[in-house]
């Protein structure tokens, strides 16, 4: 294949990319507990994946211990989890690399097992999520009914978001990424379908996208907004999610985004909105990238189920200026230098995603059989 596009050079916004195959960020579950603590073999996973001048994005991690949706997902709210990520920066930026965290708060896409004192999650709306959580145990149980918060919690909620990146920041990280895609909870207050407030956080879209703007806005006071990007799923419908009119909503929203100044945005196209559960490819939807690329002015990153081909269409047709790569980075730990060489990609096993050790986590060959 061709590489000059995929590794030509990019800027984002603080920060220069030697090329433009990015690690998406992906729940693998394997913090160690109890304190949901990153240590030495996530340190291992991320520094073999790192490439000079190669961005990385961390996997999703919460935000306070209320924001879990999963077990030995990591955190960034203690001294411990500062210290655990420390080791994966210093892996990554050893390699050349850079790598952002992605913040995260789940909200109703949690189970009482998971949350302090056994509470229930917490949500813009008392709606239960259809479908099954992942219980503490690894197990499954249909989602809860969540718990509203009330508007004066909100202050606390956004703070916990810039506590989080001020700690992301103490970890070493050079930027970071908002979750606000797959059905998580800013994508809650986003959409109609998860918030039925009455207050200045629901009803209109402006008032559905004020609380992803404030905490955008905490992220760059703490980081700068060029070390800021955000995550969306305009078309998505994981975690019982999917607005009926995506458009004028999502229209809204990357327009105020983009007064920010961001370093990058990052849209997950429909095909993928599974949410790494299953295989999903869906057919005739519209691109997420090329029907909102006209009003982003910055760096936009594409996500979902690209091929080599199709990323290097995709950055040709100047629909995307980067593509992020999830279930291929998995089990292809030297992913850009495959695909700048053409060389064939190992297939990943899809029983060792969620939870475990190194099988299937760091045991993945490079092109010269071995580690990278």
């Amino acid at each position: 294949m061709s590489s000059s596009s995929l590794f030509s050079s990019l800027r984002m916004g603080r920060h220069a990319l030697a090329h433009r195959v990015v690690m998406a960020p992906l729940t693998r579950m394997r913090a160690t507990r109890p304190g949901n603590v990153p240590y030495e073999l996530n340190a291992t996973y991320y520094g073999q994946r790192a490439s000079s001048g190669g961005l990385i994005i961390a996997e999703a991690s919460q935000v306070t211990p209320f924001g879990q949706g999963v077990p030995a997902s990591p955190g960034i709210h203690s001294a411990k989890q500062i210290a655990g990520w420390r080791l994966v920066t210093d892996a990554v930026h050893q390699k050349g690399g850079l790598i952002f965290l992605q913040l995260w708060h789940v909200g109703r896409i949690s189970h009482s097992s998971l949350q302090p004192n056994g509470e229930l999650p917490v949500a813009p709306s008392a709606i239960r999520p259809a479908g099954q959580a992942m219980t503490a145990d690894f197990g499954s149980a249909p989602f809860e009914t969540p718990r509203a918060l009330a508007t004066d919690e909100i202050p606390a909620l956004v703070e916990s978001f810039a506590q989080a990146a001020r700690n992301a920041q103490a970890a070493g990280f050079d930027g970071v990424e908002l979750h606000g895609a797959n059905g998580y909870l800013l994508e809650q207050f986003l959409q109609s379908r998860s918030n039925q407030r009455t207050d200045a956080y629901g009803g209109t879209i402006e008032n559905r996208a004020r609380l992803l703007l404030e905490v955008t806005q905490a992220a760059a006071d703490v980081f700068g907004a060029d070390r800021v990007g955000v995550r969306l799923s305009p078309y998505g419908r994981a975690g019982d999610s999917g607005e009926a009119e995506p458009l004028p909503l999502y229209t809204y929203t990357i327009r105020e985004l983009a007064r920010y100044g961001l370093a990058y945005l990052h849209l997950i196209e429909p095909r993928s909105s599974g949410a790494g559960r299953a295989d999903v490819d869906h057919q005739d939807v519209p691109s997420a990238a090329a029907l909102f690329r006209p009003i982003w002015p910055g760096v936009l990153i594409a996500a979902g189920n690209f091929t080599p081909q199709t990323a290097e269409q995709a950055i040709d047709a100047g629909h995307a200026d980067a593509i992020a790569f999830g279930r291929a980075f998995i089990a292809n730990p030297d992913l850009p230098r495959r695909l700048k060489a053409g060389a064939p990609l190992s297939p990943y096993n899809r029983a060792t995603f969620y939870g475990g050790d190194a099988k299937g986590y760091t045991d993945y060959p490079s092109l010269d059989n071995s580690m990278v």
